[in-house]
């Protein structure tokens, strides 16, 4: 008999085990998903207003180019000629300098328990 409500009681305690671990892992969930979302939308935002930033600094480029050269193709080609060579230098660094940093950054902010 005693040992029926020692096994009653560890099946109770095993129940409540299940229960509180499946609570808990839910919480660790739902945090590490809006820590991560959050962490996301704050570097959207942030990366739109550096995008309109960066527009305006070319047209107003463009256009002074423009004027200070008599012409009003030549100013903004310079000016897409820039951006090209920026654009080739990124995708030769890409792997190394812009994915691995980025990738370390989403690892660490996943499992950090801070």
């Amino acid at each position: 008999m005693l040992e029926d409500n020692k096994a009653e009681q560890l099946i109770v305690d095993i129940k409540k085990y299940i229960s509180l671990n499946y609570v808990l892992i839910k919480l660790k969930t739902i945090e590490l998903t809006s820590k991560v979302l959050s962490n996301l939308f704050s570097s959207i935002l942030i990366l739109l207003v550096l995008l309109l930033f960066v527009f305006f600094i070319s047209l107003a480029a463009g256009f002074y180019l423009s004027a200070i050269l008599d012409s009003k193709y030549l100013g903004f080609a310079i000016v897409g000629g820039f951006y090209f060579l920026v654009s080739i230098i990124l995708i030769l660094i890409k792997k190394k300098h812009i994915e691995g940093p980025i990738r370390d950054k989403f690892i660490k902010d996943i499992f950090n328990e801070n």
